[in-house]
């Protein structure tokens, strides 16, 4: 009875200092949400990520601000190339600022690869939808298109444009990249859907 006490305020107190205690079963916490929000498209709040590991809100608020702290090289750590940031009410990961420049540069001359099919078809409808969401899309699609959109933005073709009011979703909008790919100035230059469309297809088209 005495060493359950024990090892429960050992918990208690690793979650208070932000000590990264591990998972009852499997990895450990600071891991596990690592990986978690290495995947995540969107900002996770912290509720999702205590959800997503089964521990209490405050032990993860403690496990995700080491992180953060790790990753800023804190206590003469080495500064990773990617943060780990808190915005629009939740946590996601980032590359640091400062190496924009160099990522944009390798994604979009060093990795010149043509884009699939699915992906032309998510940005097509992001294209003529902007802004919209990931769901709105997928809605659009009638696919999953979490890894599509995580492509694009690696590309600079489409980039986040704040929230969405009822959902909480991040919008997606194209960029000027886009239009230099098409080599038009603007997007009103974008042919009109209706012509292309078969008959029949106007459930289609309002969709769209």
């Amino acid at each position: 009875m005495t060493d359950d006490l024990t090892t429960r305020d050992q918990d208690a107190a690793g979650g208070a200092t932000g000590e990264l205690a591990p998972l009852a079963e499997g990895p450990p916490l600071a891991r596990a949400l690592e990986a978690i929000l290495f995947v995540a498209d969107e900002p996770m709040s912290l509720v999702a990520l205590a959800s997503a590991v089964s521990r209490p809100v405050r032990e993860v608020q403690g496990a995700v601000h080491a992180l953060r702290d790790d990753y800023d090289g804190a206590d003469g750590g080495v500064r990773r190339g990617f943060e780990l940031r808190e915005v629009g009410g939740g946590w996601r990961m980032y590359v640091r600022e400062e190496l924009d420049d160099i990522v944009g540069d390798f994604v979009l001359t060093r990795q010149p690869a043509r884009l699939s099919q699915a992906a032309l078809e998510t940005l097509a409808v992001i294209a003529y939808k902007q802004p919209v969401t990931r769901a709105q899309v997928a809605q659009v699609r009638a696919v999953n298109v979490d890894s599509v959109v995580r492509t694009l933005v690696a590309r600079g073709l489409i980039v986040d444009s704040g929230q969405d009011p009822v959902t909480g979703g991040i919008l997606y909008r194209t960029t000027d990249e886009l239009l230099v790919h098409l080599g038009i100035n603007s997007l009103d230059a974008l042919p009109k859907i209706s012509p292309l469309l078969d008959d029949g297809q106007d459930g289609f088209h309002e969709q769209l």
